[in-house]
């Protein structure tokens, strides 16, 4: 089954792209008083509203830049800790029916090699990353009939049955085209975690040029396909836009004022905002010269900023970036970031020469996940493959009610350090398993003599076997 209702395509949705640039218009220049205001609220973990986040946007002074930074670094810290959530993206096939400029998968593309995995296919793959250590994937499908409802789910089913020595995946995340309510259900009942859709651009304009034709070229239809999937039940949805598309202060506000859409209409926002920028596709001209293109030091002030504007929303940073900017902007409150990827259709099950052709784009860092692994800790920060909340039922309001308190840590940091010993005694290489042990010596010092009690126990019984310990 694979559904379009056409949705009538306007401009008078939730983004309203006058008010978005009256607020950036209206706030410029903030002087350092206002900005420090801003910041103590964001710091007392409360969401910001439009007009504040526009008011740091339009921050000119490398001091103010300075505390802004150093405002998302003690928010990331207060809410998250030090844990970075670990995951890998699993393309199943690059089929699609759009023709989006940007993107190597468009369908006027001749020059990408087309490929959906078989079963056994798959299969292999998921074998292939969970030797690795993974157990938090996103699937990515490109938008066309043969990727319907059905078949996301069944391959979603196949993903969660495919065990390897003593590893599984245990949360599969998805992103897909928008689908019907009917179409969210039948992929919900396998038991996915997140739905995640790209606005790509929120500029009404810029879309419509960038989307001259297949079902994505419908911007409404789009914009409100995470409402749909809220309203068949699926309560964990994350956003994102496509840095270098158009300018990216009005994406930022974009992506806040879907995030108010969400919490105004159902009473929580997204679980995750992810910001990628383009980058450099086969066949893809626009995509080595991007319109928009963002510097990297603009990049770590929108990671920077969407940090303070959504003290609970989990921010992903992509290994589209390289390795060098992502040691520095994991600093800025990422909490999520994805390791030992490849975006090739079938490319972890094998070594594949026509990789970068079955690619959506060209990745830049390309470390290993135990490399990356070992930097973390190397930082004292707390690899994390935790998908306790998920499976516990701690999702959507249900997340809310214990994150927004500030007891994230009472769970999160038990659930990543069992994760963490799991990866350390089944996947890690020697140098890797040794900072590793000193990390977890590390951080159960830290905890009060309760929880500690409950990580040994829980760190004991890995360590004589049991895997999947969790609170």
């Amino acid at each position: 089954m694979y559904v379009f209702i056409k949705e009538k395509d306007t401009q008078k949705t939730f983004i309203d792209e006058k008010k978005i640039k009256e607020n950036l218009s209206s706030n410029l220049n903030p002087d350092s008083e206002k900005i420090r205001n801003i910041l103590q609220k964001s710091l007392d973990k409360q969401r910001l509203d439009p007009d504040e986040v526009a008011t740091l946007l339009n921050a000119k002074d490398e001091k103010q830049w300075e505390e802004i930074f150093e405002a998302a670094r003690t928010l990331k810290e207060k809410v998250y800790g030090n844990r970075i959530v670990l995951f890998a993206p699993l393309y199943i096939g690059n089929d699609c029916i759009n023709d989006c400029e940007y993107c190597g998968f468009r369908i006027s593309n001749k020059e990408v090699v087309r490929k959906t995995l078989s079963f056994e296919k798959l299969k292999e793959e998921v074998k292939a990353l969970v030797s690795k250590g993974h157990k938090r994937l996103i699937v990515v499908y490109g938008e066309h009939p043969k990727y319907s409802p059905e078949f996301i789910a069944k391959t979603i089913d196949i993903i969660y049955n495919t065990k390897h020595g003593n590893g599984e995946i245990r949360r599969v995340n998805v992103n897909a085209a928008p689908q019907t309510v009917e179409g969210y259900k039948i992929i919900k009942e396998v038991g996915i975690g997140t739905y995640q859709i790209f606005q790509e651009t929120y500029h009404y304009p810029t879309y419509k040029k960038l989307h001259p034709r297949g079902p994505k070229s419908n911007f409404a239809w789009r914009l409100y396909g995470l409402d749909r999937a809220m309203l068949a039940g699926i309560d964990d949805v994350g956003i994102g836009a496509l840095f270098g598309l158009y300018d990216w202060k009005f994406e930022v506000m974009g992506l806040i004022y879907h995030t108010l859409h969400l919490e105004e209409r159902f009473g929580v926002g997204p679980h995750t905002i992810s910001f990628p920028r383009i980058e450099p596709a086969v066949g893809t001209p626009i995509a080595e010269r991007p319109p928009y293109q963002v510097s990297d030091e603009d990049f770590k002030k929108l990671v920077a900023v969407l940090r303070l504007a959504v003290p609970y929303t989990g921010l992903i940073l992509t290994a589209r970036e390289p390795a060098d900017l992502r040691r520095e902007v994991l600093k800025l409150g990422v909490s999520q970031i994805d390791a030992g990827s490849s975006i090739g259709v079938g490319s972890y099950s094998e070594t594949d020469p026509e990789v970068i052709r079955k690619s959506q784009f060209i990745l830049g860092d390309t470390r290993t996940l135990d490399e990356v692994i070992y930097e973390l800790l190397k930082e004292e920060y707390i690899p994390s493959f935790c998908t306790a909340c998920y499976r516990a039922g701690r999702t959507g309001e249900h997340f809310m009610e214990f994150a927004i308190p500030g007891f994230v840590k009472r769970f999160c940091t038990p659930n990543a350090l069992f994760t963490l010993n799991e990866y350390l005694n089944d996947y890690a290489s020697e140098k890797t398993y040794k900072e590793g042990k000193k990390v977890l010596q590390k951080e159960i010092e830290k905890l009060d003599e309760k929880q500690k009690k409950i990580v040994l126990d829980g760190l004991e019984r890995i360590n004589k076997g049991d895997r999947d310990v969790r609170l």
